[in-house]
């Protein structure tokens, strides 16, 4: 039986005026040799954002009567399911949403409908924010859901700001998201392959984290939304871990945005992958371990009001009972 190949799909995310249209219209435009597919989502009744993207080759397919991650995803899955059957065949599909929306439910369709997740695979989320004006906007949930969920984030219209001001948002952001790679860019100009086909939401290659880029997280904000990172050494006993992570959705899934980690398990051949939004978990087998290679179990968890110590015991409590960390 042959094996289905995946269409990769990007979700592109990101405050009103941010910048979205202008990267969308990037994509469509560079000759990148792809065919790719657009759904473009607005909120309300008359959408118009499909007015202002460029003639393309790529389809675009509109979605309006409310937002893309509450009343109309029923929508997305239907579009994304007719956009498969068809004959003629696309390389990678871009979902634009609205500037109000929370991307979490749209993430979420990727996992819980059987037909996206067999023949689609989520390649990123792609948030852009406007530099200049983030600070009015800080507050709202909308827009740090969005910066939370991100694996890649644009900071965007850097000409107006000064250098100080971008490297004060740039800490802010990797704040509150210690797992996305952040580009300074003036109208969205950056390289298509550091957005599209990067595998860097479905951790195919497995999620590598750099212990000193983390240890550059600042926790000292005040605000509610940030990341916790765990780095542990030492094989976990998978029924441990996976009675743990299911616990922790049911009781603080609403706070966690996104979890992703590698973990030594069972001291396997293989590392295992696992990835979680909101009540959602999804985890599998990684890449090998290599010979002489050192196994370090590394997690990320990005969410609202998270207990650092109370995640960093309950990872340790998963592991086998050989095993004694050091104090």
């Amino acid at each position: 039986m042959a094996l289905i190949q995946k269409i990769p799909v990007t979700v592109l995310t990101g405050y009103l005026g941010a910048g979205k249209t202008t990267l969308l219209n990037r994509i469509l435009s560079e000759e990148h040799g792809k065919r790719i597919a657009v759904i473009v989502n607005e909120f309300g009744d008359v959408g118009i954002d499909h007015q202002l993207i460029i003639d393309a080759d790529e389809e675009i397919f509109e979605m309006n009567n409310g937002c893309i991650c509450c009343t109309v995803r029923g929508d997305l899955i239907r579009i994304i399911g007719d956009l498969i059957s068809r004959e003629e065949r696309f390389d990678h599909l871009v979902i634009e949403t609205t500037g109000l929306a929370d991307p979490a439910p749209v993430i979420q369709s990727f996992f819980m409908d059987e037909v996206m997740a067999r023949q689609t695979q989520l390649d990123a989320v792609v948030t852009v924010v406007d530099a200049k004006y983030i600070g009015n906007h800080w507050e709202s949930d909308e827009a740090q859901e969005q910066i939370a969920f991100a694996d890649v984030v644009l900071l965007n219209k850097t000409a107006l700001v000064t250098p100080r001001q971008l490297a004060e948002l740039e800490h802010k952001v990797r704040g509150m998201n210690a797992i996305a790679t952040i580009h300074a860019t003036q109208n969205c100009e950056i390289a298509l392959d550091q957005l599209l086909g990067v595998q860097a939401f479905d951790l195919k290659n497995a999620l590598s984290i750099d212990p000193e880029f983390l240890d550059d997280v600042a926790h000292d904000h005040d605000d509610s939304v940030y990341s916790v990172a765990i780095t542990e050494t030492g094989s976990v006993d998978s029924d441990k871990l996976n009675r743990w992570l299911y616990q922790l959705i049911q009781a603080r899934g609403a706070d966690i945005f996104r979890m992703k980690g590698i973990v030594d398990v069972d001291n396997a051949n293989r590392r295992f992958v696992f990835q979680g939004v909101h009540m959602t978990l999804d985890g599998r087998p990684g890449k090998p371990w290599q010979p002489g290679e050192p196994r370090r179990s590394e997690l990320v968890f990005i969410g609202r009001n998270l207990d650092e110590a109370d995640l960093l015991e309950g990872f340790r409590d998963c592991f086998a009972k050989t095993y004694a960390y050091a104090l």
